[in-house]
């Protein structure tokens, strides 16, 4: 019996590939998708080049920088200068905030700021206020 696309096919006629068959299926497809991919990437060139010289569209307009030559690692890019007669800022090191709430029980702290943590949030659900865990 033959079997037509979306008809049935009886059990005994199904055979499972194996794992090897099903691998190197794989790698066929893809040195073929490989293949592929540099046949387009050529004619994909072309049109960028031949529409960035029609509009006259820069490396630099793109905002991309030249590739270096193969073999050499490309130069590292300069950190940007401050504006003239502008002093470029330098970030002090934070201290740590002092805790404003103390868990009794846990000695777990909070400092008021960001999200209130899982205990303290417990606590308040259960009728207790913040004031309760007040530090000092």
């Amino acid at each position: 019996m033959d079997a037509e696309w979306g008809g049935q096919i009886p059990l005994e006629e199904i055979k499972m590939a194996s794992y090897t068959e099903l691998k190197s299926q794989a790698e066929d497809l893809m040195r073929q998708a490989e293949a592929a991919r540099k046949a387009e990437i050529g004619a994909a060139l072309a049109e960028i080049k031949a529409k960035m010289a029609m509009y006259g569209i820069t490396l630099a307009d793109l905002g991309g920088k030249a590739r270096a030559a193969k073999g050499r690692k490309p130069k590292a890019a300069k950190p940007a200068k401050a504006a003239k007669g502008t002093k470029a800022k330098v970030a002090k090191p934070r201290k740590p905030v002092a805790a404003k709430y103390r868990n009794p029980a846990t000695g777990d702290a909070w400092s008021g700021r960001g999200r209130v943590p899982k205990w303290l949030a417990a606590e308040l659900a259960k009728g207790r206020t913040r004031e309760e865990f007040a530090v000092g």
